[in-house]
C-alpha cells in the first residue's frame, strides 16, 4: 500500500508524488510539544478504506482488520510492523517510533462500511499491525467511534494491545459485548521490569497492562493474555516463564498463549542493533538461531509452548472456549463446586 491510497486523493505511485507527501493538501502534519508527544509527528490522512483483507498467505487466524493507525510511538524494538513504514517511505527505525500516520476519518468510514450490503458481518481484528490504544489514541479518540460503529451493527470483533487506555472503553466494550462476540487479547511477554525498559519504552509496564486485564475480566470481558514476544535468552529462563505466567494467572486472564520472538525484515535491523548496544554477547548467538530465516527453530518454539502450556496448567488459567458470551456473569452459586478443566491456548 503506497501513501497515496492511505488520502481521499487518487493518484499514481511516481517518485515525484512520494517527495511531496508531507506537503500535499491530503496529508496535514501537526507536532505538539507537550510531554507525552515531545518528538513525535502525527501525519492526518483521510483513508479511503478502513477494513482490510488480510493477505491469504498470513499465518493470522482471522481474515479482516481495521488499523486507525501506522507507526507506534509504543516503540518495541522488535515490531514486526516496523517494516510496513518503508512501503510509505518512511524510516522503519525511529521513524516507526515517531512518525505516526493517524486515519482521521476511521469511525465514519468504518460505520459507513459496515452498512453496505456487500459486507458480511465478519470478524474484524484490531490491534494486529500497531496497536489502536498507543498514545495517540489518546488524542484523536479513534476507537470509542470504531467500538461505537461495531456495536450498532452487532459486528464481532477483537482487540489485541500492550495500551492500558482500553480502559477508557470500558463502557462501550460492554455494551458491544451485550450484542457480539468480543474479544480482548492483552500483550504481557514478560514481568521483568529491566528489560521492558529498554525493549518496550513506550508502553505501560507489565504490571499495569495486568492491572488492565484484571479491570476488564471484573466486568464480565473476557481477557487472553498473548505472552509476547519471549526473547530468547533474555525472557526465556524456567523461572522468567514461571514469574510471568504466575502474574498472568492472578490478573484473571482466561488464557495465557507465548510466541516466540520473529525477525522480519525492517524489524531484524533494528532489534539486532539494539541487541548489540545493549547485550553484545548474544550477538553471534541470535545469527545462530535465526540463520535459517524470521522464526527460531521448530524444536526451540515447542519447547518454549510446552513449558509454558505446563505452567498455565500448574497455575489454573482456563481455557477460552469459542462462541462464549461475553456478558457481565450472574453471581455465582455458593452451592457449585468448580470444575476442572484441562488448559486451551488460544491466539485471540
Amino acid at each position: 500500500m503506497r501513501w497515496e491510497n492511505l488520502t481521499a486523493e487518487s493518484g499514481g505511485h511516481s517518485r515525484a508524488a512520494d517527495a511531496a507527501l508531507f506537503g500535499a493538501d491530503a496529508v496535514v502534519s501537526r507536532t505538539f510539544d507537550t510531554p507525552e508527544f515531545r518528538g513525535i509527528t502525527f501525519h492526518e490522512v483521510r483513508a479511503r478504506s478502513i477494513i482490510n483483507r488480510v493477505p491469504g498467505a498470513s499465518r493470522m487466524p482471522f481474515e479482516w482488520t481495521v488499523n486507525p493507525y501506522r507507526g507506534c510511538s509504543h516503540a518495541c524494538v522488535y515490531c514486526f510492523a516496523r517494516k510496513s513504514h518503508s512501503y510509505l517511505d518512511l524510516d522503519t527505525g525511529l521513524g516507526f517510533d515517531s512518525q505516526i500516520v493517524v486515519k482521521v476519518n476511521a469511525p465514519d468510514l468504518l460505520r459507513r462500511q459496515l452498512g453496505s450490503r456487500r459486507w458480511l458481518g465478519e470478524h474484524i481484528a484490531m490491534g494486529t499491525n500497531v496497536d489502536c490504544y498507543q498514545r495517540a489514541e489518546g488524542r484523536y479518540r479513534l476507537m470509542p467511534g470504531i467500538l461505537g460503529a461495531l456495536r450498532d451493527h452487532a459486528n464481532p470483533f477483537s482487540i489485541l494491545t500492550k495500551g492500558t487506555l482500553i480502559l477508557r472503553d470500558l463502557d462501550l466494550l460492554v455494551q458491544a459485548s451485550e450484542v457480539t462476540d468480543v474479544g480482548v487479547s492483552v500483550s504481557v511477554g514478560f514481568t521483568d521490569p529491566a528489560l521492558w525498559r529498554t525493549v518496550e519504552p513506550g508502553t505501560p509496564s507489565p504490571e499495569r497492562r495486568l492491572d488492565a486485564v484484571r479491570t476488564l475480566t471484573g466486568h464480565g470481558i473476557d481477557v487472553g493474555v498473548l505472552m509476547a514476544p519471549v526473547i530468547p535468552f533474555l525472557s526465556d529462563h524456567p523461572a522468567q516463564l514461571r514469574a510471568t505466567v504466575r502474574a498472568i494467572a492472578a490478573s484473571g486472564a482466561s488464557s495465557v498463549t507465548p510466541l516466540v520472538l520473529h525477525l522480519r525484515p525492517g524489524a531484524r535491523e533494528w532489534f539486532m542493533a539494539w541487541l548489540g548496544q545493549h547485550h553484545p554477547h548474544l550477538v553471534r548467538r541470535y545469527e545462530r538461531l535465526y540463520a535459517e530465516g524470521a522464526y527460531a527453530p521448530k524444536w526451540y518454539q515447542r519447547r518454549i509452548t510446552r513449558q509454558v502450556h505446563d505452567l498455565a496448567q500448574e497455575y489454573g488459567i482456563g481455557p477460552a472456549r469459542a462462541g462464549m458470551p461475553r456478558r457481565i456473569p450472574e453471581p455465582p452459586d455458593p452451592a457449585a463446586q468448580p470444575v476442572s478443566e484441562p488448559t486451551q491456548l488460544t491466539l485471540i
